[in-house]
């Protein structure tokens, strides 16, 4: 099996999906094409919620703003899934929460037909390569160490508060930050979020339509919220901005 996850929108994966059905005869599921255009933490996040799910597989992500640089391309191996993709951090979460023990090695590629479609001209049929191959017996494998990393910056915790970041804003609106969702153990009814005081509960629908919440959300994290509604524009918050709990 072969998993690809792009930002590509539409036609695009297609290329990709003929190019490797042209090489070998996986079963392709597609995970999505619809990350934001180029936000490679985004991607990189919901690629370690959702890869951990899935059997042994090939997967193939490209969130690529160096396209066309000299940025490397990498394999990386990850217990008995195999990832590939740019080297600019987007593999390596989900690399690490599909093993504890990972090796990244850097495809050695010819110089592509386009500067702009390395999903196409790269990835596809590296990604086509693996599944047929083992790396050993890839000569384009290269074992390195040298490669971009990407660690997701870690919530402040303290005695009276909690100071996180948002990490994504899902497409219902959800604010997921990086907060621990374990903090909300030592509250009662409420937190104080940036100085406003929302409610914290389990599910969405334990509130009225409209109405705000604060809640732990399938990853674990604290997560602001909006039942039927918006937790971006109700918080004002996006990606990367602070949040600040009161406990």
């Amino acid at each position: 099996m072969i998993t690809l996850a792009t930002d590509f929108g539409s036609p695009y994966p297609a290329a990709m999906r003929g190019v490797i059905l042209g090489a070998c005869d996986a079963r392709i599921v597609d995970i999505t094409h619809e990350f934001p255009r180029q936000d490679v933490q985004t991607a990189a996040f919901w690629l370690r919620e959702v890869l951990p799910y899935y059997p042994p597989a090939v997967h193939c992500a490209v969130v690529d703003p160096g396209v066309g640089t000299d940025r490397a391309a990498l394999l990386v191996r990850a217990g008995e899934h195999l990832l590939v993709g740019p080297d600019n951090g987007l593999l390596l979460p989900a690399a690490r929460a599909l093993s504890e023990r990972i090796d990244v090695f850097e495809w050695q590629y010819e110089s592509p037909d386009s500067t702009t479609f390395h999903g196409r001209d790269v990835f596809a049929p590296a990604a086509a390569a693996v599944h047929e191959h083992s790396i050993a017996e890839l000569d384009r494998a290269r074992p390195t160490d040298e490669y971009v990393d990407h660690a997701f910056p870690e919530p402040e915790l303290r005695e009276q508060d909690v100071i996180g970041t948002v990490l994504v804003v899902d497409g219902f609106g959800n604010v997921i930050t990086n907060i621990p969702g374990t903090v909300l153990d030592a509250c009662n009814e409420s937190v104080m979020v940036n100085e406003e005081r929302v409610p914290v509960e389990r599910a969405y629908a334990q509130l009225e339509p409209n109405s705000r919440l604060v809640t732990v959300g399938s990853h674990g994290n604290v997560e602001l919220a909006v039942n039927q509604g918006r937790g971006d524009r109700a918080f004002d918050l996006d990606t990367g901005d602070a949040v600040r709990l009161e406990l």
